[in-house]
């Protein structure tokens, strides 16, 4: 079972998660209470964060099931649903390179999915890669 931390939007959000990250980063855009976030998600960002000296931004990170059912292309068992994921952007790099370098990170386990302007990365156990 994976380690997931429960947050309050309202009572934590400005809470640093790590030196680069903030709990209100990984809110479900539909602005629901609570926010659910993997330790293990903010260390490999932070490993992104770090290899490419660049600012990461969450374009997704947790969401609530009716959120995830209204986002576009999103799966029934998206990783998001249990705070397992983020859609990211790095800063002057490009989804190949992003993940390229996540798969150093996730050799073996995790999501890696490359979009045409994000990259997908979650924890989960089992390996699985794709192209959106």
């Amino acid at each position: 079972m994976q380690d997931v931390k429960v947050y309050s939007l309202a009572g934590e959000g400005a809470a640093q998660l790590s030196e680069h990250f903030k709990v209100r980063e990984f809110r479900c855009r539909d602005g629901s209470d609570p926010v659910f976030v993997s330790p293990r998600l903010v260390e490999a960002l932070e490993a992104v964060r770090a290899h490419f000296g660049a600012p990461v931004t969450v374009t997704s990170g947790y969401r609530t099931v009716g959120h995830n059912a209204a986002t576009a292309g999103s799966s029934p068992r998206s990783q998001h649903l249990y705070g397992l994921a983020a859609d990211i952007r790095v800063a002057g790099h490009g989804p190949e390179e992003v993940a390229a370098f996540a798969e150093t990170l996730l050799p073996d386990t995790g999501g890696i999915g490359v979009y045409g302007s994000f990259v997908h990365i979650d924890v989960r156990a089992a390996k699985s890669r794709w192209k959106g």
